[in-house]
């Protein structure tokens, strides 16, 4: 192991909340200005394993700077691995939603001694201390008389974990104070959890991904990567992850084809650095597409950023989220807010965001999704009119403001003050079943 280092503090720039004011309510805004208020220069820090690519960094990279605008004083820190240690954590991610794996005593040894040399290279002098996922999870274990109230924050499936995985992570998740779930479901079953809460997360409105694009300048971009603008495309933006399914999406395409020769499909990712998985999974769907001339498979190694997801979910005949399991699934509120027809896995979080049949389509298998691409295509006047419900869903339900009046009711609840009437949404207390 190397010597210890500082971890590496995440520049996320600045917003403003008056920017959201004709976006989120009025109450909501007076909410959050009430909760801030008590807060005003209390230090949070938040900690995940990486900065860029999956749902944490984007929600970080406007939850901090809007936490800041409302008068905290936050940073987000990353902490430090290599690729053994990653790996280690790819396979505590996977079977924490179910893969069948087995953690060896050297994989145990591996993330215990990067997590002793993360924790060397944090400095505990925060009153907030939010941990996402599990990757940094057992630093806590390091700051036992720690004055600063600790949270984890749950970003994964956890309905059905592999019970050997779960056993080796619980005894630190039950050293926080808190802990955070996106369902009840996700909630595991164990007598000392801490207080555990529920709510979902939320996307940004205003970013580069989520800001108003027309669609001539979604097309323009979108014809930049070869894509014929005049033909229909489907869309999934995701990792290239076997719980995303790209191969799945790639069977509903060719059954999509049959009946509309002149479809098209992108896959979009990104490649981010814990995840060592990703390149063999990104291999893998290359091949399977077998040369298919209409399969663009892309990510930001072809310089695909957030404008450019934000141009291909714009000019998208159906965007699709065919996950197998999720997390919650922040493509889909994207997607949604942009008012585009959206196909997704009747699995996890995106349950809660789309009302099948109503606002979307929820589906099973690979030939229910490309029903569901054939509908819309038949008929695309009545397929806008459930996305436009989808997107109302979205902005009362799914955008940055709710989430962070969520944090600052927490924060005060953890400091005994009074919430102002919010409630949160407190799980009941799991049974370890017999």
């Amino acid at each position: 192991m190397h010597r210890p280092l500082m971890l590496q503090r995440v520049n996320v720039g600045h917003k403003s909340l008056a920017d959201y004011a004709t976006i989120a309510t009025r109450g909501l805004m007076d909410e959050i200005r009430r909760l801030a208020e008590p807060l005003a220069g209390k230090r949070v820090v938040h900690l995940s394993a990486t900065a860029f690519g999956g749902g944490v960094a984007e929600i970080n990279y406007t939850l901090i700077p809007l936490m800041n605008d409302a008068g905290l004083d936050v940073e987000w820190r990353v902490i430090h691995g290599r690729e053994e240690f990653f790996d280690v954590t790819k396979t505590i991610h996977n079977a924490l939603q179910g893969a069948d794996a087995v953690l060896t005593a050297k994989q145990r040894r591996v993330y215990e001694e990067f997590t002793e040399l993360n924790a060397a290279g944090f400095v505990d002098d925060y009153d907030f201390v939010i941990v996402h996922d599990p990757q940094p999870v057992g630093m806590i274990a390091h700051f036992p008389g720690s004055r600063a109230r600790w949270t984890w924050r749950c970003h994964i499936d956890l309905s059905t974990p592999n019970r050997g995985i779960l056993a080796f992570v619980l005894p630190w998740i039950c050293r926080y104070d808190a802990a955070v779930f996106h369902m009840h479901q996700y909630v595991p079953a164990a007598d000392d959890l801490p207080a555990a809460f529920v709510w979902p997360p939320a996307i940004d409105p205003l970013a580069p991904k989520n800001m108003a694009l027309s669609a001539e300048d979604a097309a323009y971009i979108v014809d930049q990567f070869g894509i014929d603008i005049r033909r229909p495309l489907l869309t999934q933006v995701s990792r290239f992850d076997p719980w995303k399914d790209p191969l799945g999406v790639i069977d509903a395409y060719r059954r999509v084809k049959d009946e509309f020769p002149e479809v098209q499909l992108a896959l979009v990712g990104s490649m981010a650095h814990d995840d060592p998985e990703g390149w063999d999974y990104y291999n893998r769907t290359l091949s399977y597409a077998g040369g298919d001339p209409d399969v663009f498979i892309l990510s930001n190694l072809n310089n695909v950023g957030a404008i450019e997801v934000n141009a291909f979910q714009v000019h998208s005949a159906a965007v699709l989220q065919k996950s197998v399991r999720e997390g919650f699934g922040l493509t889909v509120a994207e997607a949604l807010w942009k008012a585009r027809p959206v196909v997704a896995g009747r699995v996890g979080g995106i349950v809660t965001q789309i009302d099948d049949g109503a606002t979307g389509w929820l589906v099973d298998s690979a030939d229910e999704a490309a029903a569901a691409c054939r509908e819309i295509l038949r008929d695309p006047a009545a397929a806008r009119e459930r996305a436009l419900r989808g997107k109302e869903h979205v902005r009362r339900n799914f955008l940055t403001p709710r989430l962070l009046r969520d944090w600052l009711a927490l924060f005060n609840r953890q400091l005994g003050n009074e919430t102002a009437g919010v409630d949160l949404d407190l799980a009941r207390q799991p049974v370890v079943p017999p």
